[in-house]
């Protein structure tokens, strides 16, 4: 008796779901072993591609320091990719939306939308759909796993599930690899430090996870807006408060408290920025400086106002370049933090206006001053601010 066709995609459903089980059995399996977490990672991704029967896999890694997302593990990429391609966190990136957020994002052909752009990386393998799901740990984004397709595809809700499934497989054997080396730094540290290094992680994660939530919450409300207006406000509000969660990232533990690395922190925020914008290249020269974390911020944040105004207002469409530079040892015990660029001025100047008062106001929050010049040969932020780490 011939199958009705009903009853072939119901038994075609029902295979799949078991394949996915079957595999994702055999990705726990293997996060039991002892195997390295690249060992790991390159079996999983195969596993993966099993699962979907697509090509293309990836798992990226979040890195602090240079604030983007590097390819861990992937089959499929040409040769050399895996361990060396990295990839931007902006939010018109389908990965870098996925890890801000904490939340799935599915492109089914990315030349029927305009919300996201397809990376050089894409287009040079032909992929034209995408699925990404976050690699969670404690809530928090450690990086993103992401299924790429040549040929345009509407990502069930089956396979999401799938992939959350092998993200959280992918969380567990990074944790279990984590606490090994946790275990002998235990031995070694004292007891206080101990407990504060436990805190501040757990610290971090919380607070990752609330800035992802807010993040979700923004990209939520710009599509609830069509106006070009509103979407430009809350990608401005969306770069602070990513300049804030960078600032987190680099957070470590003294004795006198909470610090950041200040040149580690801004060479990330100059990354992040980067991948924001073509055409612009920053240049960041920096002293190896630190501050506490309170004061550490409104550094980042004036750093971000000041490229972002040289980026909307002193540049044609050839773009330009920005200068940062952090100096310590000015003056008394005091840093001075530059932001030039080579555009043709802010034409626009206005020493009234709120992103030049945000600037003043953070810089009167460190006892710090600000110097801004602007002509048809560029545009210069000088922030002179004194070095306490507390």
């Amino acid at each position: 008796m011939e199958e009705r066709p009903s009853e072939a995609s119901e038994d075609g459903v029902l295979d799949k779901l078991r394949r996915h089980v079957r595999i994702l059995v055999d990705i726990g399996r293997l996060a039991g072993e002892n195997a390295d977490l690249n060992r790991f990672l390159d079996q999983t991704v195969v596993q993966i591609a099993r699962a979907v029967e697509i090509h293309h896999i990836k798992v990226l890694q979040y890195r602090p320091n240079t604030s983007d997302l590097l390819l861990a593990a992937g089959v499929g990429w040409k040769e050399g990719a895996v361990r060396s391609s990295t990839f931007t966190i902006d939010l018109r990136s389908a990965p870098g939306r996925a890890f801000q957020t904490a939340e799935p994002v599915s492109i089914r052909d990315f030349r029927e939308q305009d919300e996201y752009i397809a990376s050089d990386f894409l287009k040079e393998h032909g992929i034209v759909s995408v699925t990404n799901v976050p690699v969670l740990i404690d809530g928090a984004a450690w990086g993103v796993l992401e299924v790429d397709s040549t040929t345009p595809r509407n990502f069930t809700e089956d396979t999401t599930d799938f992939l959350t499934a092998a993200a959280a497989l992918i969380a567990t054997k990074i944790r279990g690899r984590e606490r090994p080396n946790e275990e002998a730094r235990l031995m070694v540290a004292a007891a206080e430090a101990q407990k504060r290094e436990v805190l501040l992680r757990e610290m971090q994660h919380r607070v990752k996870n609330n800035f992802q939530l807010v993040l979700s919450s923004i990209s939520i409300q710009k599509r609830r807006y069509a106006e070009e207006g509103a979407h430009r406000a809350l990608d401005h509000v969306a770069s602070r408060i990513h300049a804030i969660s960078l600032a987190h990232d680099q957070l470590s533990f003294r004795d006198e408290g909470q610090s950041v690395r200040l040149s580690n922190y801004l060479r990330a925020l100059c990354g992040a920025i980067r991948q924001q914008v073509d055409g612009v290249e920053i240049e960041v020269e920096c002293d190896e400086l630190e501050l506490s974390m309170d004061r550490a911020l409104p550094v980042g944040l004036i750093l971000n106002e000041a490229a972002m105004n040289s980026i909307k207002h002193a540049f044609g469409p050839e773009g330009g370049k920005i200068r940062v530079r952090l100096v310590g040892g000015v003056g008394y015990g005091e840093a001075r933090l530059t932001i030039s660029d080579n555009g043709r001025g802010i034409q626009k100047y206005n020493e009234h206006g709120s992103g030049i008062k945000l600037i003043a106001s953070l810089a009167r929050q460190i006892g710090g001053a600000v110097d801004q010049e602007t002509s048809d040969s560029g545009t210069t932020t000088a922030l002179t601010f004194p070095l306490m780490t507390s």
